[in-house]
C-alpha cells in the first residue's frame, strides 16, 4: 500500500489559491449573509482549508443598503464602544449606524464572526463593502456567486 496517498496536506501561503467573489446583498438577512461570508473569507468551503493559514477568498459585497434586519432589531440593536475615557461609553442603535454607512453595519456583523486575532485582522482584509451596486474591483474580475446556494 501506498502511504504518500494518506498523508496530510496542510496549505501555506505559497499553495494557497485565492479568488476573488461578488456576493449581492440585496433583500438578504444581516447575520445569515454575514456568517456565510465569513465562511468564505475564512475559506471553510474548500478542500484545503488549513485553520492557521488564510486560505478564504477575496470577497466584495454590493448593495449593502438593500440589508434586512429581522423583528424589531433596526431600533433595539446596539454598537456599543468606549471612548477611553471615564463616562465614555458611547452606543448607537442599528438604524443610526446604517444612516451613518449602510456597509459598516454588514463590515460589523462579518467582523464579529472572524477569529479574534491577527489572523481575523488579515482576513477581515479581504472583504470589501459597498452601499450601492457599483464597485472599485472590477480588475479582479470577481466571480458572482448567490450566497444561499453555498454549503
Amino acid at each position: 500500500m501506498d502511504t504518500l496517498s494518506y498523508k496530510t496536506v496542510s496549505a501555506n501561503k505559497a499553495t494557497v489559491n485565492k479568488e476573488w467573489l461578488h456576493v449581492d446583498a440585496d433583500g438578504e438577512t444581516l447575520g445569515r449573509l454575514a456568517s456565510n461570508v465569513a465562511v468564505l473569507l475564512r475559506g471553510k468551503h474548500k478542500p484545503s482549508y488549513t485553520p492557521h493559514v488564510d486560505c478564504g477568498d477575496n470577497v466584495v459585497i454590493t448593495n449593502a443598503s438593500k440589508i434586512k434586519l429581522t423583528g424589531t432589531k433596526w431600533n433595539d440593536k446596539q454598537y456599543i464602544r468606549h471612548t477611553g475615557y471615564p463616562g465614555g461609553q458611547r452606543s448607537l442603535t442599528a438604524q443610526e449606524l446604517y444612516d451613518k454607512d449602510p456597509a459598516r453595519v454588514i463590515e460589523k456583523a462579518v467582523k464579529g464572526m472572524l477569529p479574534k486575532n491577527k489572523l481575523g485582522a488579515e482576513l477581515f482584509r479581504n472583504l470589501k463593502v459597498y452601499a450601492g451596486a457599483e464597485h472599485d474591483q472590477e480588475a479582479q474580475k470577481p466571480k458572482t456567486i448567490n450566497i444561499n446556494e453555498i454549503k
